[in-house]
């Protein structure tokens, strides 16, 4: 159902008609119509164009209109935009994305051009106008699929900053607990625990097992809680949506250096493994062959099991690790921007 405030005005005296200098002045309440999705929340992914909706039911006096992300990891809100109605001002790394439908006068939603990772989160649509605020809250939701990400050096070598960074150098971003939670409703089972953006620390187990916890803690997204940003080290689950591209693979027997090369003469790159996950998702990638990642990782994409794709049971992308960068055994995979 939509989610409603209503805007009245009326007259001082209680007329509900007649100038406005008579009866004793204004009385204003204000408030929003925001006519939102089920939740308050708006789906979009990563390169698409998305609108936060918020509509004023009238238009007080002297009103201003300002959103804001809010930001949980300062507990703070980084302002957006504010109008007035006829002028309006951008702030923020938001502010060449960003601009007021103004589909008509009563509108101020929202539209946020070329979404990127980290545009997702909870928006808040504020009016302002001297006498009572009132605020709306929405959540701008990517859909894209959460990976564990461990470096070439091992299990268990990344501080809080290392993890951003490789997630980043992925074409990712550290997921949020939400994603990880959603993830494990959707079959994400890992033993390793890694960080994610709040800079808790976590696993998601669907099969309790001995080495991790053991059989009889029950499953769940189970947690080491806040970790020393600096000094603890662990893996990362990494967050990525849509393609501006496509992954393809390149057969052969090519060592590392060889295969970077293959996707260049192509007018490519070698995929990131957050591309590899990404064509898996929102293109059913189906490979049966591994390939060389920018990463020296070498990975497969499977949709559909079957007995001689390796027997494994489960769709996803699978690794052999990172295997020496001399060996000449596998193909590659790469992406060009569209």
């Amino acid at each position: 159902p939509d989610w409603r405030c209503q805007l009245r005005w009326w007259m001082g005296d209680g007329n509900q008609s007649g100038d406005a200098n008579e009866g004793g002045g204004w009385e204003v309440e204000t408030s929003l119509e925001i006519p939102m999705r089920v939740g308050g929340t708006v789906h979009t992914r990563r390169g698409a164009t998305a609108t936060l909706p918020c509509v004023l039911r009238a238009l007080p006096h002297n009103y201003r209109v300002k959103w804001s992300k809010v930001e949980p990891a300062n507990y703070g809100e980084s302002i957006i935009i504010i109008t007035n109605g006829l002028y309006h001002k951008n702030y923020g790394p938001l502010s060449p994305r960003v601009r007021l439908r103004h589909s008509h006068r009563y509108d101020a939603s929202l539209t946020i051009s070329h979404v990127a990772l980290e545009d997702e989160g909870r928006y808040r649509c504020q009016l302002v106008n001297g006498l009572e605020d009132e605020s709306v809250s929405l959540t701008l939701h990517l859909e894209g699929v959460v990976f564990p990400y461990q470096p070439s050096s091992g299990r268990y070598k990344l501080n809080y900053p290392d993890a951003k960074r490789a997630c980043e150098q992925q074409d990712s971003r550290l997921a949020t607990y939400q994603q990880l939670y959603k993830a494990w409703t959707e079959g994400l089972d890992w033993c390793n625990a890694g960080w994610v953006l709040d800079g808790t620390v976590h696993y998601p187990i669907i099969n309790s097992r001995e080495p991790c916890g053991g059989r009889l803690l029950l499953p769940g997204v189970r947690t080491y809680g806040a970790r020393d940003k600096q000094k603890d080290r662990f893996d990362a689950f990494c967050f990525t949506s849509a393609l501006q591209g496509h992954v393809y693979f390149i057969r052969g027997h090519l060592n590392f250096k060889e295969a970077a090369q293959a996707c260049r003469n192509h007018g490519a790159a070698m995929a990131k493994v957050g591309q590899l996950y990404s064509a898996w998702k929102f293109s059913q990638l189906d490979r049966c062959d591994g390939g060389w990642l920018e990463d020296g990782s070498v990975r497969f994409p499977i949709t559909t099991p079957r007995q001689r794709c390796g027997g494994l049971p489960h769709p996803g992308v699978h690794s052999f690790g990172f295997p020496s960068k001399d060996r000449r055994i596998y193909g590659t995979y790469c992406f060009v921007e569209d």
